[in-house]
C-alpha cells in the first residue's frame, strides 16, 4: 500500500539514531516515534534477537534469494497467527501490487495489524509485520491459490530475522496485560479529542485534507512526537513511554491546531 503523503517526512531534522521507541535527531532533540514505520517497528527499533539473526545469516552470506529453510521456519510462524490460510511472499511492495492485479484484486486490500484481533478475514489479507526490511506477505484464502502463482524467493538475511521477529510478536501477544501498554490516563484525554483509540491505535475521527494533516503533523513535530505522515494510517502508542512523554502526548492530543 502506497501513501502519497510520505514526502512529509522530508519535514524532520536528520535522523542520527533509532532506539526502542526512540528517533535522535542531528541537532540532540528526541522524538517519541508514534509512526513506527507504519507499525513495522512495532516492537522498538533495533530489537537485539532480531538483530542477531540478522548477523548470522549475513556472516552466511545469505543475501541472494535461493532457496533455504529459512522460507518454511518464516512460513511456519505466520501459519501461528493465520492458521489454515496460504500464504504469497515478495520482495516489495509494487512486486505485490503486480501479484495483485493479475489476480484480478484491483480494490484496496484489508491490512491486519498486531494487537487487533484477526476475526473476520477477508479472502486476502496484507498484514503489517513486526520487521523493517520485509518481506511482503500476503494471506490467502486457500481456494484463492490458484490465482496466486508461487511468490518469490526472499534472501534468507531477511526471512531469518522477520521469522524472529513473528516469535516476539506471539509472546507479546501472548504475553500478561503487564508486559502490554495501558495508558489509561491517555485514554482520558482522548474524550475531548479528535482522536479514538483502538487498542494501541490511535485514528482521527474525521478526514483531514492534505494541507490540515500537513499542520498537525508539525504540531506534533514541535512537540517532540512523529505521528504517521499520512492521515490515513493510524498513530501507535509505543510498549513504553516516561511519565513525562505520557502527560505531554495527553496535552497534544487535545489540541486541534487550526
Amino acid at each position: 500500500m502506497e501513501y502519497p503523503e510520505r514526502d512529509f517526512l522530508r519535514l524532520l531534522p536528520r535522523v542520527l539514531r533509532a532506539r526502542d521507541f526512540h528517533l535522535y535527531l542531528e541537532g540532540g532533540k528526541r522524538l517519541v516515534d508514534l509512526w513506527l514505520q507504519g507499525g513495522r517497528a512495532i516492537l522498538g527499533h533495533k530489537p537485539p534477537m532480531v538483530l542477531r539473526e540478522l548477523k548470522n545469516a549475513a556472516e552466511r552470506g545469505l543475501f541472494t534469494p535461493f532457496p533455504h529453510p529459512a522460507e518454511g521456519r518464516f512460513l511456519k510462524a505466520l501459519g501461528e497467527f493465520f492458521p489454515g490460510r496460504a500464504f504469497r511472499l515478495y520482495l516489495d511492495p509494487s512486486s505485490l501490487r503486480r501479484a495483485l492485479e493479475a489476480a484480478g484484486f484491483t480494490d484496496s486490500v484489508p491490512l491486519w495489524r498486531p494487537f487487533l484481533e484477526p476475526a473476520d478475514y477477508s479472502p486476502v489479507l496484507l498484514p503489517i509485520l513486526p520487521w523493517q526490511l520485509g518481506p511482503e506477505v500476503l494471506v490467502l484464502d486457500k481456494s484463492l491459490s490458484a490465482s496466486f502463482p508461487a511468490g518469490e524467493l526472499i534472501p534468507p538475511v531477511l526471512l531469518a530475522p522477520a521469522t524472529r521477529a513473528l516469535c516476539n510478536l506471539a509472546a507479546a501477544l501472548k504475553a500478561s496485560g503487564q508486559s502490554r501498554p495501558r495508558y489509561g490516563n491517555i485514554e482520558k484525554a482522548l474524550k475531548d479529542s479528535p482522536w479514538h483509540r483502538h487498542e494501541i491505535y490511535l485514528s482521527l475521527k474525521a478526514d483531514m485534507d492534505r494541507e490540515s494533516y500537513k499542520t498537525l503533523f508539525l504540531h506534533f513535530l514541535e512537540g517532540g512526537f512523529l505521528i504517521p505522515p499520512s492521515a490515513r494510517e493510524p498513530a501507535i502508542l509505543p510498549m513504553s513511554m516516561s511519565k513525562g512523554e505520557e502527560a505531554k502526548l495527553m496535552q497534544m492530543l487535545k489540541v486541534f491546531p487550526a
